[in-house]
């Protein structure tokens, strides 16, 4: 007889990987707390205090009993000021019930690969791309198609590399605009040129995550490809959430909003797994899209200023060039330069992975490797930090790589 001594895992799991982000800023935690100075440049999330009346909304609502189960699609009240936000900002009107609302965007993101993708059904995702994609469709039985868009056209699909990318095969594309890691941001023009193509190829769905939304740089207006083109309302899902807007990321909201097919099928998944979010964190983001939004120009101050002096202080590097980013809180810049390098120890830097372990064991800077990314040899950099981190990290850069042979 045998004896079972471990649970098997299933071949789901095995396809997939742990999110390089949270295990570059594990490792980067663990050396803190040995005593290494460590300055982590890994977290995607804002380090400004959420909102006193967004905070105020959050403690009101446990204040009068709401502190109980919640619709799966999200309350009434919060599906009101996201229908009111997509028609006011983004130009497109949805009903409540094409609009549901997840513990983060994430998790919409998720259930709309797992409500629609069957075994082999194909997936695009411009590369480079956020973490996450890949494994979510693999995830979900899909094959993420991954389309590289190198410096030469800002990190952004072209409507010549979308056309050739489709398949018969192919159900979505995923479009992250302004982008993580690299900030890139789809102007209308560009976006046009990307719907004209999903127009001749009524079988693919578009998937927009727009999370970085409001940290945009030119000052203009949000692009929503609804809006560009209506007729593709019925196989778009407009993703977003409160998180790096607002300064949430703790509250774990997110939405989608779509045709009312998919996101009924979305609240079903929900329905088996999560069920509704936490009523407090949506009483919270509904205060946050309804009231003042000040804190959301003055956040985007702040980013412009670290942009512009991490861009500065990296191109003074040698061996490092940085392209100036649409948006987001990250920078994106090519190490090249120093792959072929090597340390003091005559350990050659081969690839940016090598760049990256270099810069945190030498410099005490954790930042992550563009190939986590799907483009390479870059490095990613947060730059949702202080100035004056900023600059002690891209000091330490600049003398680490001095030091290189």
């Amino acid at each position: 007889m045998t004896v079972v001594t471990e649970i098997p895992l299933s071949p789901r799991v095995k396809r997939i990987k742990p999110s390089p982000s949270m295990v570059a800023r594990m490792r980067a935690q663990e050396l803190k707390a040995q005593g290494h100075d460590i300055i982590d440049l890994t977290v995607g999330e804002p380090d400004f205090d959420t909102p006193a009346h967004i905070q105020a909304a959050a403690t009101a609502a446990m204040a009068a009993g709401e502190t109980r189960y919640t619709p799966v699609n999200g309350t009434p009240r919060l599906r009101k000021a996201i229908a009111a936000k997509l028609a006011r900002e983004n130009g497109v009107t949805y009903g409540l019930d094409q609009i549901t609302v997840g513990t983060g965007a994430k998790q919409v993101l998720f259930n709309a690969l797992a409500a629609t993708l069957g075994e082999g059904d194909e997936v695009i995702v411009p590369a480079p791309f956020w973490v996450s994609y890949p494994d979510m469709v693999l995830a979900c039985d899909g094959t993420p198609v991954i389309v590289a868009c190198g410096e030469n056209s800002g990190f952004k699909l072209t409507a010549e590399a979308l056309e050739q990318a489709i398949t018969p095969k192919t159900r979505w594309l995923i479009l992250n605009t302004p982008s993580n890691p690299t900030g890139a941001f789809y102007s209308a023009t560009e976006m046009k040129a990307l719907t004209d193509v999903l127009m001749r190829h009524p079988h693919v769905a578009l998937m927009t995550d727009d999370i970085y939304e409001h940290i945009r740089f030119d000052g203009g207006e949000p692009v929503s490809p609804v809006a560009i083109e209506p007729r593709l309302a019925g196989r778009t899902l407009l993703v977003n959430g409160v998180s790096k807007t607002y300064a949430m990321t703790g509250f774990r909201i997110g939405y989608g909003a779509g045709p009312k097919p998919l996101i009924g099928a979305i609240n079903v998944i929900q329905s088996q797994t999560t069920s509704g979010a936490a009523s407090m964190s949506m009483a919270a983001a509904a205060a946050a899209l309804e009231g003042d939004q000040s804190f959301v120009a003055e956040a985007r101050t702040a980013y412009r200023a670290r942009r512009d002096r991490a861009v500065e202080l990296l191109n003074g590097i040698d061996g490092i060039t940085c392209q100036t980013p649409d948006g987001a809180f990250y920078v994106y810049p090519s190490v090249a330069g120093l792959i072929g390098r090597k340390r003091a120890d005559g350990r050659e830097l081969k690839t940016d992975f090598d760049v990256a372990l270099f810069f945190l064991e030498e410099a005490g800077v954790a930042v992550l490797d563009g190939a986590a990314y799907g483009l390479s040899p870059y490095l990613r950099l947060s730059i949702a930090t202080s100035l004056s981190d900023i600059e002690e990290a891209c000091t330490r850069l600049k003398r680490a790589s001095q030091a290189l042979n």
